[in-house]
């Protein structure tokens, strides 16, 4: 589940580190900018790219 993922690299992260996500599922689009929001993390770019979802978040508090 790629917003687990996130979760997961943003609580490893340090502030203004930007993380890159390949998706393949639709709902990423949806689930992250969500998460995202719940967290005060900043989607930068989402975009379809050759059958994948690309994401690109800015980690602004990587504890959450």
């Amino acid at each position: 589940m790629p917003v687990m993922e996130v979760s997961k690299a943003a609580r490893q992260a340090t502030p203004g580190q930007v993380i890159r996500v390949l998706a393949t599922d639709p709902a990423a689009k949806s689930d992250i900018s969500a998460w995202a929001q719940r967290t005060g993390n900043e989607i930068v770019d989402i975009r379809d790219e050759e059958g994948y979802v690309v994401i690109i978040a800015k980690i602004v508090n990587p504890g959450k």
